[in-house]
């Protein structure tokens, strides 16, 4: 992987795409860890069957995420979410393998995977770093999902992400370290399957690997490989985030806004419900993502990057950022600074 560092805005959510082989992989883990029946009825919730899911190569973000919900919450085993990435097959992966087919190491295959969430599925942004010899990958909370939910989340993607590593290149992979922005508690499965040194009560959840693991050549028979079809048309969350994007810094308040869009604020609340989010949310969003950027860009005081945001006043700026990240604009980056140094 390029030894490069940057923030990746990639967070899903509500109706965006999201690739099928998370949620088939995903009901089929549910099927056998807490039965037919409940599988079943989530499918029914979902509005698919089997054999629907089995054609299909997009699914929604709210459907992933909403199975996801139903193991995290159903399953008395606290670190379920490692061991349903650790079952992943890189066979079962789809529409990646077409383009996993093409690199040559492990590292370009990682540099995709971060880079394209349409295609790999995603439920965080991603701050990447390098730090002597270890890329760090650090997921940020810019959603504001609660901390038990972010935790199951982070924990099926490193699981996920190792497995697959592991598949492609045939040989020992390991994570060197794993932090948590949690208290202590039992990673048993975690640090096994993993082999890192776990870490708790840091700033942020973020996992490092040797660089030179990422070197490692590909040693995989890619057979049979699908055709990717590209999702057709937009999807709703897409527009009001281009919206709020292009009203920025001073996006409309929610009635103008669903004018704007030619629907009643009502529509637009139960729309935007109905793919578990908000238009406040989204707006935060945006302007928290926004202010990432800004931040780490380093050129601007503190007192710019407010105006820029269309905050009048800085402390308010500061309040919204600590309430977004859980760290005021200074602090988040000082951390940062003190990484790459």
């Amino acid at each position: 992987m390029q030894q490069e560092s940057g923030y990746k805005a990639n967070m899903m959510v509500g109706d965006q795409c999201y690739p099928a082989f998370e949620l088939r992989n995903l009901l089929n883990f549910i099927e056998t860890h807490l039965g037919e029946s409940v599988a079943n009825e989530i499918y029914q919730q979902l509005g698919l069957g089997p054999s629907e899911l089995s054609a299909m190569q997009f699914v929604y973000v709210w459907q992933v995420e909403f199975a996801m919900e139903q193991l995290r919450t159903l399953s008395p085993d606290h670190e379920i979410g490692a061991r349903l990435g650790a079952s992943y097959q890189v066979s079962t992966l789809d529409v990646l393998l077409p383009f996993f087919d093409q690199f040559t190491t492990l590292g370009e295959c990682l540099t995709f995977v971060i880079k394209n969430p349409d295609l790999a599925g995603s439920f965080a942004d991603t701050l990447i770093r390098v730090e002597d010899s270890t890329l760090w990958v650090r997921w940020l909370n810019t959603g504001k999902v609660s901390a038990d939910k972010f935790s199951f989340q982070f924990q099926h993607s490193v699981c996920a992400l190792l497995g697959a590593a592991r598949q492609l290149v045939k040989a020992s992979v390991n994570i060197d370290e794993i932090h948590f922005a949690s208290a202590p508690h039992a990673t048993v499965f975690l640090s096994q399957i993993t082999g890192a040194q776990m870490t708790f009560d840091c700033d942020f959840f973020e996992w490092g690997i040797n660089l030179d693991v990422l070197k490692t050549p590909l040693d995989y028979q890619f057979d049979q490989l699908s055709q990717i079809a590209v999702p057709d048309g937009i999807s709703f969350i897409d527009e009001v985030l281009t919206h709020i994007r292009a009203c920025m810094p001073t996006p409309p308040k929610l009635d103008p806004f669903a004018s704007t869009m030619h629907m009643s604020d009502r529509s637009l609340r139960r729309k935007l419900s109905a793919a578990g989010t908000t238009y406040q949310k989204l707006v935060d969003q945006v302007r928290c993502q926004a202010a990432i950027n800004l931040i780490l860009a380093d050129e601007l005081p503190i007192e710019d990057i407010a105006e820029t945001l269309g905050y009048g006043d800085v402390s308010h700026f500061r309040q919204s950022f600590k309430h977004w990240l859980g760290y005021p604009p200074g602090h988040f980056l000082r951390l940062n600074q003190l990484h790459m140094e």
